[in-house]
């Protein structure tokens, strides 16, 4: 049994334009030691699905989500809200994004981390303040004694952000969700947080579900990669399926927007056409067909499911998988790009 396994998620807000479907239909599980990465560009559902499995959402704009969200076996959408307060920072933790927004400005970011260890671990305030200055230490905080009796504001976005993760690490929760946990980082403090994670995995068996436009540190640490468009999973599969062999066209297109080592130095950036569509007037048929490469005819009318093309390895498009190679195979010689 998956540790945590997403089953058909769906969650909406209402807004004045109309009902937003801003996950739509999105499965996945993630096994204990193991790394999920979702990738996809701004706005296509990835922090609305993290948050919906914490139920974080505004319960005035947002429909209660709907389908399953399954920790070990439990249904995290029928729990009553007593038992998601004791799940949430102890068995399944989450560093959000912006952490300025996060934590809390009128307490110091060393008794907020105290607070969560001592409510969740059951540790006297001794113990519960040298957990909080080690898991400082972790994240390569300078002066950790010193930093712990700050507030946020006193802080840098990159020293605030250390402070999220820490807080986040400190109970060794079974499943960490991580929303962008490196952006305010440079690259130094972000291979040291990005280590740590591996090694708390390979200590407490940790399932880790990380989002991230950083492609390079998805296919580092992730062993599968779920890919949204639009509120949907558009392909799901191995990390190496997805990354080295694509069946989707817009996962095609979003790995040839990145820069690369090997590439011609004069070469352009090679950017995905147009522009998201508007979550209140999705197009028909395919919503990736606008901007598609390989659009067909077909796409403007039938929309496809995900389906499962490899063992193993899903996506959701209408062209075979031969057709798909073969498609790429001529907009990369016209490209003049590898593959």
């Amino acid at each position: 049994m998956p540790l945590l396994e997403v089953v058909d998620l769906r969650t909406s807000f209402t807004t004045s334009a109309g009902a937003v479907r801003a996950v739509d239909g999105v499965s996945f599980s993630v096994e204990a030691g193991e790394t999920l990465g979702i990738a996809g560009e701004s706005g296509s559902g990835k922090s609305v699905t993290a948050l919906s499995i914490m139920r974080l959402h505004h319960r005035g704009s947002c429909s209660h989500p709907s389908g399953q969200i399954l920790f070990e076996g439990r249904d995290l959408l029928q729990a009553p809200e007593k038992e998601m307060r004791r799940i949430r920072g102890n068995d399944i933790a989450m560093i959000f994004q912006d952490p300025m927004m996060s934590l809390n400005p009128v307490f110091t970011v060393g008794n907020q981390i105290m607070e969560a260890v001592r409510i969740h671990q059951n540790l006297a305030k001794g113990a519960a303040r040298e957990r909080t200055l080690q898991v400082l230490r972790d994240v390569g905080m300078p002066d950790p004694e010193r930093r712990a009796g700050e507030y946020p504001h006193q802080m840098s976005g990159g020293m605030r952000q250390r402070a999220m993760i820490a807080m986040a690490l400190s109970c060794h929760p079974k499943v960490l969700i991580a929303d962008e946990p490196t952006t305010a980082l440079d690259v130094t403090i972000q291979a040291q947080i990005l280590e740590l994670i591996q090694r708390l995995q390979d200590k407490y068996r940790t399932a880790v579900v990380i989002i991230t436009h950083d492609l390079g540190v998805m296919a580092k640490l992730a062993d599968k990669v779920l890919v949204m468009y639009a509120g949907r999973a558009v392909e799901y599969g191995p990390v190496d399926g997805v990354f080295y062999d694509t069946l989707m066209p817009y996962s095609w297109a979003l790995l040839r927007s990145v820069p690369r080592l090997d590439a011609d130095p004069m070469a352009r950036l090679l950017p995905i056409a147009g522009t998201l569509p508007s979550p209140v007037a999705l197009p028909p048929g395919c919503r990736f067909h606008p901007r598609c490469p390989f659009v067909q005819d077909r796409c403007a009318v039938t929309d496809p499911v995900l389906e499962e093309k490899r063992a193993g390895h899903h996506a959701a498009c209408l062209l075979s998988t031969t057709e798909l190679a073969a498609e790429k195979s001529r907009a990369e010689e016209e490209l003049g790009v590898s593959p």
